[in-house]
């Protein structure tokens, strides 16, 4: 066989940093020969706002506004994730209501994060309506959000032993309400794209990641998932109270876009059965570990007469981190989200390292690119679901 002759004329092209169909901030560095990519290099940063370092210099309940913005789209996580660090390093218990709200907002996140996956997925693939539909939905999880936390996105409802606020009088009737409607929701999805010929023309057998390639990169989430390998932290590391729910890992084994699709739409219900669950098994009890409001390092006298740490809600401002090194993680929509702590007897976490699922699921873009058409870039890039906020930090 005789080898291609090598073509001199490659073009370069750079796709982003603000191409509308770019997921936010990032910049690739494509070099095509004709429609064919030869190369392509990510460049990050666009978006780098130092949020480890600002976790070195804040207290948890400080730093609880900031996490938010990492991943802007499954903002429960982020808080979960900041809450459980401090909480395993403390020993402290959290109530079994607040282990359950937890749960339910949790898989709403997921629900809301999913959903905003799906429709600039399609989008960037040629099908404007279901950009359209998910906003209904979204629209519902939101307000439901608001009503428990009184904010849409950012939502700083995690507290360290528990959440800021009980769930208010009818929510759990309205979330009901909401997972009966969402179910028929995801059937008109599944009805609308799953067998749509055009669609599968365009995420069938592009962007194969193979299972041992798969742990190789270090994938996880969805992605890893979607290549056949059955790993789920809520099954693994039995976190809040998943274990008492009754649900499946949701994985395929062709490790294409379309098994990603598949993995994303499927965990959509996935989630709708265990929040059902979550609301009907409810207890009650309170909602937040009383005890550690407690905690207070310096006994100033002239405090003695009113006692100042139990006005606030919050942990006391003076809630130690022990002297030493945890990581904890939660299975995030877009993955692993884990964060390595380090204690210093101080009120300041030492070192706040955050490991984003996003950014580790980004690095095999350049390998799943090579060698596919230009068009294929956008639906590679769409099926990693990346968040840039969490990307650069």
């Amino acid at each position: 066989m005789i080898a291609p002759t090598t073509r001199k004329d490659l073009m370069i092209v750079n796709m982003g940093p603000h191409h509308p169909s770019m997921h936010g901030v990032l910049r690739l560095i494509v070099t095509l020969d004709g429609e064919d990519v030869i190369d392509c290099e990510p460049i990050l940063g666009y978006l780098h706002r130092g949020m480890e370092k600002i976790a070195e210099n804040r207290t948890i309940i400080q730093y609880l506004p900031y996490v938010t913005r990492w991943d802007y789209l499954a903002t429960m996580f982020t808080e979960a994730i900041t809450v459980n660090g401090p909480e395993q390093l403390g020993n402290i218990q959290v109530p079994k209501r607040a282990s359950y709200i937890r749960a339910i907002m949790l898989e709403l996140s997921r629900i809301a994060s999913h959903l905003l996956w799906l429709g600039p997925f399609m989008a960037d693939i040629g099908a404007q309506t279901p950009f359209f539909y998910i906003f209904r939905e979204r629209e519902l999880i939101y307000d439901l959000f608001e009503a428990a936390t009184g904010m849409r996105m950012m939502h700083n409802y995690f507290r360290i032993g528990g959440v800021a606020a009980d769930l208010p009088y009818g929510w759990i009737d309205k979330c009901l309400d909401f997972c009966d409607y969402f179910l028929t929701g995801v059937a008109e999805y599944q009805k609308l794209i799953t067998r749509n010929p055009i669609f599968l023309e365009r995420v069938e057998g592009v962007g194969i990641i193979g299972a041992e390639e798969a742990l190789n990169w270090g994938l996880s989430g969805p992605m890893l998932r979607a290549s056949g390998i059955q790993w789920d932290l809520r099954k693994v590391d039995r976190y809040e109270c998943y274990d008492e729910f009754d649900w499946e890992i949701q994985w395929q084994k062709e490790g294409d876009s379309l098994a990603r699709y598949l993995v994303r739409i499927s965990e959509m219900t996935e989630s709708i059965k265990i929040i059902q669950q979550a609301l009907e098994g409810i207890p009650g009890g309170p909602y937040e570990n009383l005890e550690i409001r407690r905690f207070d390092r310096i006994k100033d006298p002239e405090w003695n007469d009113f006692e100042y740490r139990f006005i606030s809600k919050k942990p006391s401002p003076t809630f130690e981190l022990s002297k030493q090194e945890l990581y904890v993680r939660v299975e995030a929509p877009k993955g692993e989200l884990g964060i390595f702590l380090i204690g210093d007897q101080s009120v300041f976490p030492w070192r706040w390292k955050i490991r984003p699922p996003g950014f580790i699921n980004l690095q095999i873009l350049p390998q799943l690119v090579k060698r596919m058409k230009l068009a294929d870039i956008m639906t590679i890039l769409g099926s990693i679901d990346i968040i840039m906020g969490e990307v650069d930090r």
